[in-house]
C-alpha cells in the first residue's frame, strides 16, 4: 500500500503530547476496518503542528480514519516513499 504523510498545521489551542497520543490510539482502534495502518506520528508542541505517517489505500481513506476516530482531519496529505 502507499505511504502518506499528513500535516495538521495547527492543533487545537492547548493541545499537549498526551492529547496527540490519545488521538493516535483512537486512529489505531479505528484503522482496521478501513485497511489502514497509522505507523507513527510527530508533534511539534511549540508550533502546534502534527505529522502522521500512514499506510493506506488512499489519502481519502486515511483522512476518513482521522475523521471517524477523533475528528482532527489533516490540512494536507502527501504521498511519500520511505528512504533507506
Amino acid at each position: 500500500m502507499p505511504l502518506f504523510m499528513d500535516v495538521h498545521k495547527q492543533a487545537p489551542t492547548g493541545t499537549k503530547a498526551k492529547d496527540v497520543a490519545d488521538a493516535h490510539m483512537a486512529d489505531v482502534k479505528t484503522q482496521g476496518k478501513y485497511g489502514v495502518k497509522y505507523i507513527s506520528y510527530w508533534f511539534d508542541e511549540k508550533d502546534g503542528k502534527i505529522f502522521c505517517l500512514v499506510d493506506a489505500p488512499s489519502a481519502d481513506i486515511a483522512s476518513k480514519v482521522h475523521r471517524e476516530a477523533h475528528g482532527l482531519v489533516a490540512d494536507e496529505i502527501y504521498p511519500v516513499i520511505e528512504g533507506r
